[in-house]
C-alpha cells in the first residue's frame, strides 16, 4: 500500500523517473551497507527481537510520512531520508527474517515453507495496492501511509508471540571474522556462488519491471492512478499464483533446473511487457511474469537455505540477501538513469533480453545449479 502511494507521489511531485529511480535505490542501498553486519547480528542475538526492532523502526516511518503529508510540509528528501531509514531497518531485519523459517520447519518441509513464505508478501501485494489505490484517491496519501503503519502492530503482535527453538551462541571472534567464516563457507559450497549471483542478476534486471510501472501506466499506456495499481495487483495475483504452484510441489527434483528454466520464461515475458501497447496484453504479460518471478525466487532461496547449516545461517542468508536486495536499488538507479535517454520499453526490452541469456548461460555452460 505504502510503495503504491508513495511511487506516485514521488512522480507527481517531481516530474522525473530519475527521482522515482533514487527513492528505490536509497530504500534497497542498506542492504548493501549493512546487511553483511545484520546477518552475523542474527547469528548473535535472538532473531525475533531483532527481527521486532526492524519492524517498530518501519512503523516510526510511515507514522511520520503519514503527519508530515497531512500538515502540508511533506518535501522529496523527506520520502528519501525515511526511505533509507527504512531500507536500514530491513538490512537488520531480513537476516533474521529469513533465517527464522528454518528454526520452524522440518528440512523437507523447507520449499513449501518458504513457497508459503512468499504467498503471504505477495497476498499483500494483492491486497495493498487495491487497498492503496483506494485510500489514496478517496483518501489521500496521508491515510495510505497510516494504515501501512497500522499493519505493522499486527506483525509486532505476531513475533511476540512466537517461540522461537533457534539459541544463538556465544561467540568469542569478532564481527570482521565472523563475517570472514560466513564468506568462507558460501566459497566451499560449490554452487552456492553462482546461487547468489543469480540472486543479484534477477533482481538487477527483473525489479525495475514493478519499479518503473507509474511510469508504463502513465507514458507508456496513457493511464491513470487506477492503471497503476491494477497492473500492480495482477503482478501480485501472479506472483501469488507462483508461489501456490511451487508450495504443492513440495520438494520437487531438479530444482535449479527448473529456476533456470523459468528465468528464461521471466526474461521473455519482461521484454514482451516492454513492447506491448496494449493494457490487456500487458496485464497477461505482467501476470505470468508475476509467476516466474516468484517460482525463480522461491527454488533459488530454497537451494540456499538447504545447503546452510543453522548456525551459519545469519550470515549466509545476508549475504543472500545482499546479493537479492542488493540488485534491486542498482537495477532501479541504471534504469531510472537510461530510461530518459532511451524511453523506458527499449530499457526493459533489454533487461528481459539480458535475463533470457543469463538463464541459457547457466542451463548449457556454467551447469552447477542446473544439476542441483
Amino acid at each position: 500500500m505504502q510503495k503504491v502511494a508513495q511511487s506516485w507521489l514521488v512522480l507527481d511531485m517531481s516530474k522525473s523517473p530519475f527521482l522515482l529511480g533514487v527513492d528505490a535505490f536509497l530504500g534497497d542501498i542498506p542492504i548493501f551497507l549493512f546487511s553483511l553486519i545484520g546477518g552475523v547480528v542474527a547469528d548473535r542475538m535472538d532473531r525475533r527481537l531483532l527481527l521486532i526492532l526492524s519492524q517498530v523502526i518501519q512503523l516510526t516511518c510511515a507514522f511520520l510520512l503519514a503527519f508530515l503529508y497531512a500538515i502540508g510540509v511533506v518535501q522529496i528528501w523527506h520520502i528519501l531520508t525515511l526511505s533509507f531509514i527504512c531500507g536500514t531497518a530491513q538490512a537488520f531485519g531480513g537476516p533474521a527474517y529469513q533465517a527464522l523459517v528454518p528454526s520452524l520447519v522440518e528440512p523437507e518441509d523447507l520449499p513449501n515453507a518458504i513457497a508459503l513464505q512468499s504467498i503471504q508478501f505477495n497476498m499483500a501485494r494483492v491486497i495493498g495496492p487495491a487497498l492503496g489505490g483506494i485510500a489514496f484517491t478517496y483518501l489521500g496519501y496521508a491515510w495510505c501511509f497510516s494504515l501501512n503503519g497500522i499493519s505493522f502492530i499486527a506483525v509486532i503482535i505476531s513475533l511476540l508471540m512466537l517461540r522461537i527453538k533457534f539459541i544463538p551462541q556465544n561467540s568469542g571472534v569478532s564481527v570482521l571474522t565472523s563475517m570472514k567464516q560466513g564468506f568462507g563457507f558460501i566459497r566451499n559450497q560449490g554452487a552456492m556462488v553462482a546461487l547468489i549471483v543469480l540472486a543479484f542478476c534477477m533482481t538487477l534486471l527483473g525489479i525495475p519491471l514493478l519499479t518503473f510501472l507509474p511510469v508504463f501506466a502513465k507514458d507508456v499506456l496513457h493511464g491513470d492512478a487506477f492503471t497503476f495499481t491494477m497492473m500492480l495487483s495482477v503482478s501480485g495475483a501472479g506472483a501469488v499464483t507462483g508461489a501456490l504452484v511451487v508450495a504443492s510441489l513440495g520438494n520437487i527434483r531438479n530444482k535449479g533446473r527448473v529456476a533456470l528454466v523459468m528465468l528464461t520464461c521471466l526474461g521473455v515475458l519482461i521484454a514482451g511487457f516492454a513492447l506491448s501497447k496494449s493494457i490487456v496484453f500487458s496485464c497477461i504479460l505482467l501476470f505470468l511474469a508475476g509467476v516466474a518471478l516468484i517460482a525463480v525466487f522461491a527454488l533459488i532461496q530454497s537451494l540456499v537455505q538447504l545447503i546452510t547449516g543453522n548456525e551459519m545461517r545469519g550470515r549466509v542468508m545476508s549475504v543472500y540477501n545482499v546479493a537479492f536486495r542488493g540488485g534491486m536499488p542498482i537495477g532501479s538507479l541504471v534504469t531510472g538513469w537510461l530510461v530518459p535517454h532511451f524511453t523506458a520499453p527499449v530499457v526493459l526490452a533489454v533487461n528481459g533480453t539480458l535475463l533470457f541469456l543469463l538463464g541459457l548461460y547457466f542451463l548449457s555452460i556454467q551447469r552447477r545449479v542446473a544439476e542441483l
